[in-house]
């Protein structure tokens, strides 16, 4: 016979607020927590500094030849003013890339312009339509390259009939073109077939436009100051890809640029691990590296961050994976570290299996409480430990939103991150806080928000693309060339 049900109470909540956005390095006043009316109202962060270096965006295209017009038609309309028609509580009016951004948008010269036949066994080579594709994309960046001072960025087009050639579990065309575009410093921008024919040109525009002008080395917002983030913090994301024979693996880890504390992107560091793997399965599960191989990483990264800081170091270094920290990665980071005076290691989980339910009050007695018809706030906190917390990224957030309430993919109840901290000191408010703002530095989307922070999402990005395309060369390399 069971028992009597054990009630068990959380620890009370606390809310954080929503971070700020800064679109000035000198005026402290232009800031916003939307990133879309930020930079409608302020253009972007960069606006000054990029305008000086160039007055305009140049465009190269590649793909079949029959889109040809409809690609320049795609540049013509980030061109002009679009009123949205989804997500109207969020997204504001598109003014226009040269009223946003202060540059123009032009296509590049003829010869950065390079025309493939309409069906993929009219590519030329031999093999099968994935060894077509790939020589064909290698030939397209060999040309482009030849004319590097022509253009700016790439759209690469690969039209829906190519599908079948695009993916497969052996080949990536977007991964495999990313990688290309590393080895050529190419900056590339994939297009299918729907943004030809997607209904909401306002969302396209803002997608789009953004994602060109980062590419062109631009920054459209960073983040304002947070209250006790100490200056001089830094932030590292790691994550791993496992490679070669399954009998002799190594660890590839991927750590993303090391991010200053307003969230702004350095260089991506590529490096393999020298240890190799002595169990593949528990590898997969819950990769980890040697003492060695993270010290050598963090290395490496710190000094990613001297060379962008006049050699100094950093006050405080926080570290993010996605997994638990083993003693031997943090006793490594904190040989790496040594100079540093404050060390974080955070564990940063989206697998999490709590929820939570907004409660508003019904008007009756009994029951005293209802469920709200929105998810709990985001930034909704709860410590569950000395060293864990759990935090809504996802979640209501009226503040960006033109009538009131407003959660980002209006479906299913958030799941939160769980933060663990295994190294490290200080208010764990501070270390949520810091996570929740690192979500809004994404800037290849136009969302408020992206599920896991800035730090997480480029690392994964750049160890999928080294799983995919094992010859990558291990060196360092700009984020943009990989958005």
């Amino acid at each position: 016979m069971a028992g009597p049900a054990t009630l068990a109470k959380l620890p009370p909540f606390s809310l954080l607020d929503e971070p700020d956005l800064s679109f000035s390095p000198s005026d402290s006043t232009q800031v916003d927590v939307h990133p879309l009316r930020g930079l409608a109202n302020y253009g972007p962060y960069s606006k000054d500094s990029f305008g000086n270096f160039t007055s305009r965006i140049r465009i190269a295209t590649v793909g079949p030849r029959s889109a040809f017009i409809r690609r320049g038609d795609l540049m013509r309309l980030l061109r002009n003013m679009h009123r949205p028609s989804d997500r109207t509580e969020y997204v504001p009016e598109y003014p226009g890339f040269e009223r946003l951004f202060h540059v123009a948008l032009d296509p590049a010269a003829a010869s950065a312009h390079i025309k493939w036949p309409d069906e993929l066994d009219q590519l030329p080579g031999d093999g099968g339509p994935q060894q077509k594709l790939y020589l064909a994309m290698e030939t397209a960046l060999r040309r482009l390259d030849a004319v590097r001072n022509e253009f700016d960025v790439v759209l690469v087009h690969f039209p829906d009939s190519w599908n079948a050639a695009t993916r497969s579990k052996f080949f990536d065309a977007h991964d495999v073109l990313k990688a290309l575009g590393a080895r050529y410093n190419i900056p590339t921008q994939v297009l299918n077939d729907r943004v030809f024919t997607f209904a909401h040109k306002a969302s396209l525009a803002w997608r789009l436009a953004t994602a060109l002008y980062v590419k062109a080395a631009g920054t459209p917002w960073k983040l304002a100051p947070l209250k006790g983030v100490p200056d001089d913090t830094a932030y590292i994301g790691l994550a791993y890809a496992l490679r070669g024979d399954q009998r002799d693996a190594h660890y590839i880890t991927c750590c993303s640029q090391v991010f200053d504390m307003d969230g702004g992107g350095m260089q991506f560091v590529a490096f393999e691990a020298q240890d190799p793997v002595a169990d593949v399965y528990e590898a997969r599960r819950n990769p980890f590296l040697s003492r060695d191989d993270m010290r050598a990483v963090l290395a490496r990264s710190l000094a990613l961050y001297q060379g962008r800081n006049a050699g100094n170091l950093p006050r405080r270094m926080v570290i993010h994976k996605t997994t638990a920290f083993k003693d031997s990665e943090i006793e490594g980071a904190f040989d790496a570290l040594a100079g540093v005076p404050e060390i974080e290691c955070v564990e940063v989980s989206s697998a999490s299996r709590w929820r939570g339910v907004w409660l508003i009050k019904s008007g009756m007695d009994r029951p005293p409480t209802k469920a709200s018809g929105f998810p709990v706030p985001r930034g909704t906190m709860v410590i569950r430990s000395g060293n864990s917390a759990l935090v809504w990224v996802a979640g209501n957030a009226p503040d960006v939103s033109t009538k009131g309430d407003y959660y980002q993919g209006k479906k299913s109840i958030p799941r939160p991150l769980q933060l663990i901290r295994h190294a490290g000191s200080g208010p764990l408010e501070l270390t949520a806080h810091e996570a929740l703002a690192l979500t809004k530095m994404d800037w290849n989307n136009d969302a408020l928000y992206d599920p896991v922070p800035v730090s997480i999402r480029y690392s994964q990005r750049l160890a999928r693309t080294i799983a995919n395309v094992p010859d990558l060369p291990r060196s360092v390399y700009p984020y943009r060339l990989f958005m």
